[in-house]
Protein backbone atom coordinates (compact mmCIF):
# COMPACT_ATOMS: atom_id res chain seq x y z
CA UNK A 1 0.00 0.00 0.00
CA UNK A 2 1.72 3.57 -1.13
CA UNK A 3 2.54 5.96 1.92
CA UNK A 4 -0.51 8.61 2.27
CA UNK A 5 1.41 11.88 1.11
CA UNK A 6 0.82 14.81 3.74
CA UNK A 7 0.62 18.46 2.83
CA UNK A 8 0.23 21.36 5.03
CA UNK A 9 -3.25 22.50 2.98
CA UNK A 10 -5.40 20.73 0.95
CA UNK A 11 -7.97 22.90 -1.60
CA UNK A 12 -10.72 21.08 -2.91
CA UNK A 13 -11.33 23.50 -6.07
CA UNK A 14 -9.63 24.92 -8.76
CA UNK A 15 -11.55 27.77 -9.59
CA UNK A 16 -11.16 31.61 -9.43
CA UNK A 17 -11.18 31.66 -5.54
CA UNK A 18 -9.58 28.07 -4.80
CA UNK A 19 -7.01 29.50 -6.79
CA UNK A 20 -6.65 32.96 -4.87
CA UNK A 21 -6.55 31.19 -1.86
CA UNK A 22 -3.61 28.69 -3.07
CA UNK A 23 -1.06 31.78 -4.72
CA UNK A 24 -2.03 34.02 -1.69
CA UNK A 25 -1.47 31.03 0.92
CA UNK A 26 1.97 30.48 -0.46
CA UNK A 27 2.71 33.96 -0.71
CA UNK A 28 1.84 34.03 3.06
CA UNK A 29 3.66 31.06 4.03
CA UNK A 30 6.20 30.10 1.20
CA UNK A 31 7.67 27.01 1.28
CA UNK A 32 4.24 25.34 2.31
CA UNK A 33 3.04 22.24 0.96
CA UNK A 34 -0.03 22.84 -0.83
CA UNK A 35 -2.23 20.63 -2.96
CA UNK A 36 -5.08 21.64 -5.14
CA UNK A 37 -7.52 19.30 -6.13
CA UNK A 38 -10.79 19.25 -8.34
CA UNK A 39 -13.01 16.74 -10.11
CA UNK A 40 -12.42 18.33 -13.46
CA UNK A 41 -9.79 17.97 -16.05
CA UNK A 42 -9.10 22.22 -16.42
CA UNK A 43 -9.19 24.74 -13.92
CA UNK A 44 -12.85 26.94 -13.72
CA UNK A 45 -14.91 24.51 -15.19
CA UNK A 46 -18.03 25.48 -13.68
CA UNK A 47 -18.88 29.27 -12.10
CA UNK A 48 -15.83 30.74 -12.57
CA UNK A 49 -15.69 29.38 -16.61
CA UNK A 50 -19.51 29.63 -17.49
CA UNK A 51 -20.41 33.71 -15.95
CA UNK A 52 -20.31 36.98 -18.03
CA UNK A 53 -16.89 38.24 -17.69
CA UNK A 54 -18.19 41.21 -15.83
CA UNK A 55 -16.00 43.39 -13.45
CA UNK A 56 -19.21 44.77 -10.82
CA UNK A 57 -18.32 48.28 -9.07
CA UNK A 58 -20.96 47.33 -6.27
CA UNK A 59 -24.08 49.55 -6.75
CA UNK A 60 -26.10 47.12 -5.88
CA UNK A 61 -24.87 46.02 -1.94
CA UNK A 62 -25.57 47.87 1.22
CA UNK A 63 -23.23 50.25 2.10
CA UNK A 64 -20.66 48.99 4.51
CA UNK A 65 -21.38 45.57 4.11
CA UNK A 66 -18.32 43.05 3.18
CA UNK A 67 -20.17 42.29 -0.28
CA UNK A 68 -20.03 45.86 -0.91
CA UNK A 69 -16.30 46.31 0.25
CA UNK A 70 -15.16 43.07 -1.23
CA UNK A 71 -16.77 44.24 -4.62
CA UNK A 72 -14.83 47.58 -4.78
CA UNK A 73 -11.08 46.34 -3.37
CA UNK A 74 -11.89 43.27 -5.74
CA UNK A 75 -12.39 45.82 -8.48
CA UNK A 76 -9.40 47.56 -8.17
CA UNK A 77 -7.01 44.27 -7.25
CA UNK A 78 -8.59 42.59 -10.34
CA UNK A 79 -7.75 45.46 -12.34
CA UNK A 80 -3.76 45.74 -11.13
CA UNK A 81 -3.85 41.60 -11.80
CA UNK A 82 -5.14 42.17 -15.28
CA UNK A 83 -2.57 44.95 -16.06
CA UNK A 84 0.60 43.09 -14.45
CA UNK A 85 -0.02 39.50 -16.43
CA UNK A 86 -1.71 41.10 -19.55
CA UNK A 87 -4.66 39.85 -19.08
CA UNK A 88 -7.67 41.19 -21.18
CA UNK A 89 -9.57 43.79 -19.74
CA UNK A 90 -11.84 46.72 -20.44
CA UNK A 91 -13.51 49.25 -18.26
CA UNK A 92 -16.75 49.67 -21.02
CA UNK A 93 -19.12 50.97 -17.69
CA UNK A 94 -22.56 49.87 -17.54
CA UNK A 95 -25.74 51.58 -17.51
CA UNK A 96 -28.64 50.74 -15.35
CA UNK A 97 -31.70 51.09 -17.63
CA UNK A 98 -36.03 51.82 -16.00
CA UNK A 99 -38.09 51.35 -18.65
CA UNK A 100 -41.14 52.42 -17.08
CA UNK A 101 -42.86 54.50 -14.69
CA UNK A 102 -42.60 51.31 -12.38
CA UNK A 103 -38.68 51.08 -12.44
CA UNK A 104 -37.58 54.58 -11.80
CA UNK A 105 -38.16 54.23 -7.87
CA UNK A 106 -35.68 51.41 -8.05
CA UNK A 107 -33.04 53.57 -10.54
CA UNK A 108 -33.36 56.09 -8.10
CA UNK A 109 -32.60 54.26 -5.07
CA UNK A 110 -29.86 52.26 -6.93
CA UNK A 111 -28.51 56.02 -7.87
CA UNK A 112 -28.46 56.93 -4.01
CA UNK A 113 -26.66 53.31 -3.05
CA UNK A 114 -23.92 54.40 -5.68
CA UNK A 115 -22.89 57.49 -4.16
CA UNK A 116 -23.17 55.62 -0.87
CA UNK A 117 -20.77 52.88 -2.04
CA UNK A 118 -17.85 55.72 -3.30
CA UNK A 119 -19.44 55.36 -7.15
CA UNK A 120 -19.65 58.16 -9.19
CA UNK A 121 -23.15 57.41 -11.04
CA UNK A 122 -24.23 59.83 -13.73
CA UNK A 123 -28.13 60.26 -14.30
CA UNK A 124 -29.30 59.88 -17.86
CA UNK A 125 -32.90 61.39 -18.91
CA UNK A 126 -34.24 59.58 -21.62
CA UNK A 127 -32.49 61.98 -24.47
CA UNK A 128 -29.10 61.55 -22.97
CA UNK A 129 -29.52 57.75 -22.86
CA UNK A 130 -30.67 57.64 -26.18
CA UNK A 131 -27.49 59.86 -27.47
CA UNK A 132 -25.44 57.27 -25.44
CA UNK A 133 -26.91 53.85 -26.74
CA UNK A 134 -28.85 54.92 -29.64
CA UNK A 135 -30.70 51.02 -29.44
CA UNK A 136 -31.70 51.39 -26.19
CA UNK A 137 -35.30 52.77 -25.16
CA UNK A 138 -35.82 53.77 -21.20
CA UNK A 139 -37.06 56.57 -19.50
CA UNK A 140 -33.63 57.15 -17.56
CA UNK A 141 -30.79 55.59 -17.24
CA UNK A 142 -27.45 55.64 -14.05
CA UNK A 143 -24.01 55.38 -15.88
CA UNK A 144 -21.81 53.11 -13.79
CA UNK A 145 -18.33 54.04 -15.19
CA UNK A 146 -16.10 51.90 -12.90
CA UNK A 147 -18.05 48.38 -15.00
CA UNK A 148 -15.75 46.53 -16.60
CA UNK A 149 -15.38 43.24 -18.65
CA UNK A 150 -12.29 40.75 -18.56
CA UNK A 151 -11.26 37.03 -18.69
CA UNK A 152 -12.28 35.26 -15.37
CA UNK A 153 -10.50 31.88 -17.06
CA UNK A 154 -7.77 33.53 -17.89
CA UNK A 155 -7.28 34.92 -14.10
CA UNK A 156 -7.89 31.72 -12.98
CA UNK A 157 -5.01 29.84 -14.87
CA UNK A 158 -2.58 32.58 -14.28
CA UNK A 159 -3.11 32.68 -10.62
CA UNK A 160 -2.59 28.83 -10.55
CA UNK A 161 0.82 29.43 -12.31
CA UNK A 162 1.99 31.34 -9.89
CA UNK A 163 0.82 29.14 -7.44
CA UNK A 164 2.83 25.98 -9.32
CA UNK A 165 5.53 28.41 -9.61
CA UNK A 166 6.23 28.90 -5.92
CA UNK A 167 5.95 24.91 -5.31
CA UNK A 168 2.19 24.53 -5.16
CA UNK A 169 0.74 21.26 -7.02
CA UNK A 170 -2.50 20.87 -8.75
CA UNK A 171 -4.00 17.53 -9.41
CA UNK A 172 -7.34 17.14 -11.59
CA UNK A 173 -9.70 14.23 -12.06
CA UNK A 174 -9.72 14.04 -8.29
CA UNK A 175 -12.75 13.99 -7.34
CA UNK A 176 -13.31 14.31 -3.39
CA UNK A 177 -15.86 10.85 -1.71
CA UNK A 178 -14.80 11.60 1.88
CA UNK A 179 -13.51 13.86 4.14
CA UNK A 180 -12.72 12.46 7.65
CA UNK A 181 -10.34 13.87 10.97
CA UNK A 182 -8.12 11.76 11.79
CA UNK A 183 -5.03 12.62 14.78
CA UNK A 184 -5.25 16.59 13.91
CA UNK A 185 -5.19 15.55 10.46
CA UNK A 186 -7.87 16.04 7.71
CA UNK A 187 -7.31 12.74 4.97
CA UNK A 188 -9.00 13.20 2.11
CA UNK A 189 -10.11 10.04 -0.03
CA UNK A 190 -10.68 10.36 -3.72
CA UNK A 191 -13.13 8.87 -6.16
CA UNK A 192 -9.64 6.76 -7.78
CA UNK A 193 -9.54 5.37 -4.03
CA UNK A 194 -5.90 7.43 -3.27
CA UNK A 195 -5.92 9.25 0.29
CA UNK A 196 -4.11 12.32 0.71
CA UNK A 197 -3.62 14.11 4.16
CA UNK A 198 -3.19 17.54 5.43
CA UNK A 199 -3.23 19.97 8.44
CA UNK A 200 -5.28 21.98 7.07
CA UNK A 201 -8.43 21.65 4.59
CA UNK A 202 -9.75 24.66 2.48
CA UNK A 203 -12.99 23.78 0.42
CA UNK A 204 -13.95 26.04 -2.34
CA UNK A 205 -16.50 23.43 -4.26
CA UNK A 206 -18.86 25.97 -5.50
CA UNK A 207 -21.97 23.93 -6.08
CA UNK A 208 -20.51 21.02 -4.37
CA UNK A 209 -19.54 22.91 -1.33
CA UNK A 210 -22.31 22.15 1.03
CA UNK A 211 -21.88 18.39 0.05
CA UNK A 212 -17.51 18.06 1.16
CA UNK A 213 -19.37 19.88 4.56
CA UNK A 214 -21.63 17.29 4.91
CA UNK A 215 -18.90 14.65 4.03
CA UNK A 216 -17.55 15.85 7.12
CA UNK A 217 -20.06 15.12 9.34
CA UNK A 218 -20.93 19.01 9.80
CA UNK A 219 -23.80 20.47 10.71
CA UNK A 220 -25.64 23.59 8.71
CA UNK A 221 -28.82 25.49 8.39
CA UNK A 222 -28.42 26.05 4.53
CA UNK A 223 -28.13 23.57 1.46
CA UNK A 224 -26.87 24.87 -2.21
CA UNK A 225 -29.88 25.03 -4.90
CA UNK A 226 -28.65 25.39 -8.87
CA UNK A 227 -30.48 27.91 -10.50
CA UNK A 228 -29.47 27.68 -14.43
CA UNK A 229 -28.77 31.47 -16.34
CA UNK A 230 -29.71 30.83 -19.97
CA UNK A 231 -27.56 32.83 -22.08
CA UNK A 232 -27.64 33.58 -26.27
CA UNK A 233 -25.22 35.68 -28.45
CA UNK A 234 -26.15 38.18 -30.64
CA UNK A 235 -24.87 37.49 -34.73
CA UNK A 236 -21.74 39.40 -35.27
CA UNK A 237 -23.33 42.04 -37.00
CA UNK A 238 -24.87 43.61 -33.49
CA UNK A 239 -21.02 43.04 -31.64
CA UNK A 240 -21.48 47.31 -32.11
CA UNK A 241 -24.96 47.71 -31.20
CA UNK A 242 -24.31 48.77 -27.52
CA UNK A 243 -21.21 50.92 -26.17
CA UNK A 244 -21.85 50.07 -22.61
CA UNK A 245 -23.22 46.65 -20.71
CA UNK A 246 -26.80 47.31 -20.35
CA UNK A 247 -29.02 46.04 -17.47
CA UNK A 248 -32.36 46.25 -16.14
CA UNK A 249 -33.72 47.74 -12.81
CA UNK A 250 -33.24 44.18 -10.98
CA UNK A 251 -35.97 42.65 -8.75
CA UNK A 252 -34.39 43.40 -4.86
CA UNK A 253 -36.01 40.76 -3.41
CA UNK A 254 -33.86 38.16 -5.79
CA UNK A 255 -30.50 37.72 -5.90
CA UNK A 256 -30.04 37.87 -9.82
CA UNK A 257 -29.64 41.06 -11.83
CA UNK A 258 -32.08 40.07 -14.63
CA UNK A 259 -31.24 39.39 -18.56
CA UNK A 260 -28.50 41.73 -19.64
CA UNK A 261 -26.93 42.70 -22.45
CA UNK A 262 -22.77 42.29 -22.07
CA UNK A 263 -20.29 43.26 -24.60
CA UNK A 264 -17.84 40.34 -23.94
CA UNK A 265 -14.06 40.94 -23.73
CA UNK A 266 -13.62 38.54 -26.96
CA UNK A 267 -15.75 41.35 -28.71
CA UNK A 268 -19.44 39.77 -28.93
CA UNK A 269 -22.35 40.76 -27.42
CA UNK A 270 -24.40 38.45 -25.25
CA UNK A 271 -28.46 38.09 -23.90
CA UNK A 272 -28.79 37.09 -20.19
CA UNK A 273 -29.06 35.42 -18.18
CA UNK A 274 -32.62 34.50 -16.57
CA UNK A 275 -33.00 31.92 -13.69
CA UNK A 276 -34.39 28.56 -13.50
CA UNK A 277 -34.04 25.71 -10.80
CA UNK A 278 -31.89 23.24 -12.57
CA UNK A 279 -32.38 19.58 -12.07
CA UNK A 280 -29.10 18.99 -11.75
CA UNK A 281 -26.08 20.58 -9.82
CA UNK A 282 -24.12 20.59 -12.67
CA UNK A 283 -27.62 20.79 -15.19
CA UNK A 284 -26.89 22.85 -18.22
CA UNK A 285 -29.88 22.47 -20.40
CA UNK A 286 -32.85 20.82 -19.52
CA UNK A 287 -31.95 17.25 -20.90
CA UNK A 288 -29.43 17.61 -17.98
CA UNK A 289 -31.15 15.73 -15.07
CA UNK A 290 -29.79 13.98 -11.97
CA UNK A 291 -31.98 12.20 -9.81
CA UNK A 292 -30.15 12.49 -6.37
CA UNK A 293 -29.59 15.76 -7.06
CA UNK A 294 -33.57 16.59 -7.97
CA UNK A 295 -34.32 14.59 -4.82
CA UNK A 296 -32.20 16.74 -2.89
CA UNK A 297 -33.57 20.13 -3.85
CA UNK A 298 -37.42 18.95 -3.79
CA UNK A 299 -37.03 16.99 -0.69
CA UNK A 300 -35.05 20.06 0.96
CA UNK A 301 -37.25 21.47 3.82
CA UNK A 302 -36.29 25.06 2.59
CA UNK A 303 -36.80 24.49 -0.99
CA UNK A 304 -41.13 24.78 -0.28
CA UNK A 305 -41.37 27.84 1.65
CA UNK A 306 -38.59 29.24 -1.17
CA UNK A 307 -41.15 27.90 -3.54
CA UNK A 308 -44.23 29.76 -2.05
CA UNK A 309 -42.77 32.88 -1.44
CA UNK A 310 -41.54 33.10 -5.35
CA UNK A 311 -43.49 30.70 -7.38
CA UNK A 312 -44.62 34.11 -9.67
CA UNK A 313 -41.28 34.85 -10.51
CA UNK A 314 -40.20 31.35 -10.66
CA UNK A 315 -43.00 30.56 -13.30
CA UNK A 316 -42.27 33.13 -15.41
CA UNK A 317 -38.41 32.20 -15.50
CA UNK A 318 -39.56 28.73 -16.69
CA UNK A 319 -41.96 30.18 -18.89
CA UNK A 320 -39.16 31.99 -20.98
CA UNK A 321 -36.87 29.69 -20.36
CA UNK A 322 -38.91 26.83 -22.46
CA UNK A 323 -40.30 29.85 -25.44
CA UNK A 324 -37.69 31.79 -26.85
CA UNK A 325 -40.51 34.48 -27.92
CA UNK A 326 -40.82 35.16 -23.76
CA UNK A 327 -37.84 35.88 -23.11
CA UNK A 328 -37.03 38.00 -26.55
CA UNK A 329 -40.05 40.20 -24.83
CA UNK A 330 -37.24 40.77 -21.68
CA UNK A 331 -34.90 41.92 -24.14
CA UNK A 332 -37.06 44.01 -26.24
CA UNK A 333 -38.60 45.94 -23.03
CA UNK A 334 -34.95 47.98 -23.25
CA UNK A 335 -33.44 46.89 -26.84
CA UNK A 336 -36.60 46.55 -29.38
CA UNK A 337 -34.31 46.08 -32.53
CA UNK A 338 -33.58 42.50 -31.17
CA UNK A 339 -35.37 39.60 -33.27
CA UNK A 340 -36.31 36.24 -32.52
CA UNK A 341 -33.66 34.68 -35.24
CA UNK A 342 -30.84 36.83 -33.58
CA UNK A 343 -31.20 34.81 -30.18
CA UNK A 344 -28.08 31.93 -30.65
CA UNK A 345 -27.26 29.72 -29.18
CA UNK A 346 -24.17 29.88 -26.33
CA UNK A 347 -23.07 28.20 -23.25
CA UNK A 348 -25.47 28.53 -20.06
CA UNK A 349 -23.72 28.46 -16.16
CA UNK A 350 -25.17 27.08 -13.40
CA UNK A 351 -25.34 29.28 -9.88
CA UNK A 352 -24.85 27.62 -6.65
CA UNK A 353 -27.14 29.61 -4.50
CA UNK A 354 -27.72 28.63 -1.16
CA UNK A 355 -30.97 28.67 0.54
CA UNK A 356 -31.61 28.55 4.30
CA UNK A 357 -33.54 25.56 6.31
CA UNK A 358 -36.48 28.54 6.32
CA UNK A 359 -36.47 29.24 2.55
CA UNK A 360 -34.83 32.54 2.89
CA UNK A 361 -31.77 32.98 0.20
CA UNK A 362 -28.56 33.72 1.78
CA UNK A 363 -26.76 37.15 0.16
CA UNK A 364 -23.53 37.18 2.05
CA UNK A 365 -20.99 34.64 1.99
CA UNK A 366 -20.73 32.37 5.03
CA UNK A 367 -18.53 30.20 6.20
CA UNK A 368 -17.75 26.64 8.35
CA UNK A 369 -14.96 26.02 10.04
CA UNK A 370 -13.20 23.63 12.47
CA UNK A 371 -9.87 23.57 14.28
CA UNK A 372 -8.43 22.72 10.87
CA UNK A 373 -11.18 23.37 8.40
CA UNK A 374 -12.32 25.75 6.42
CA UNK A 375 -15.75 25.52 3.93
CA UNK A 376 -16.88 28.15 1.59
CA UNK A 377 -20.21 27.60 1.93
CA UNK A 378 -21.93 30.73 0.38
CA UNK A 379 -19.92 32.86 -2.12
CA UNK A 380 -22.26 34.80 -3.99
CA UNK A 381 -22.22 37.15 -6.60
CA UNK A 382 -19.80 39.10 -6.86
CA UNK A 383 -17.20 36.30 -5.95
CA UNK A 384 -15.44 36.22 -9.44
CA UNK A 385 -14.74 40.12 -8.95
CA UNK A 386 -13.87 39.74 -5.59
CA UNK A 387 -11.91 36.89 -5.39
CA UNK A 388 -8.62 38.26 -4.42
CA UNK A 389 -9.96 40.39 -1.16
CA UNK A 390 -12.07 37.38 -0.21
CA UNK A 391 -9.01 34.92 -0.71
CA UNK A 392 -7.37 37.42 1.68
CA UNK A 393 -9.83 37.18 4.30
CA UNK A 394 -9.70 33.19 3.62
CA UNK A 395 -5.86 32.80 4.28
CA UNK A 396 -6.44 34.93 7.18
CA UNK A 397 -9.13 32.79 8.82
CA UNK A 398 -6.51 29.74 7.79
CA UNK A 399 -3.43 31.43 9.28
CA UNK A 400 -5.41 32.72 12.34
Amino acid sequence: MSKTQQYDLIIAGAGILGAASAWQYLQRRPGSKVLVIDKESQPASHQTGRNSGVVHAGVYYPPGSLKARYCREGLEQTKAFCQQEYIAWLQCGKLIVATDSAEMSGLAALHSRSHENGLSPQWLDADELKKREPAVKGMAGIFIQETAITDYPAITRSMLTKFENAGGCIQFNREVNEITEREGNILVTCADGQSVAATQFLNCAGLMADRLIAMQGLKTDFRILPFRGEYYQLPEKYNQIVNHLIYPVPDPQLPFLGVHLTRMIDGSVTVGPNAVLALAREGYSWSDVNLKDCWDSFTYKGFWPLAKRFWRSGFNEFQQSLRKSEYLKRVQKYCPQIQLEDLQPYRHGVRAQAVTDSGDLLHDFRFVQTHNSLHVGNAPSPAATSAIPIAKAVVDKLLG
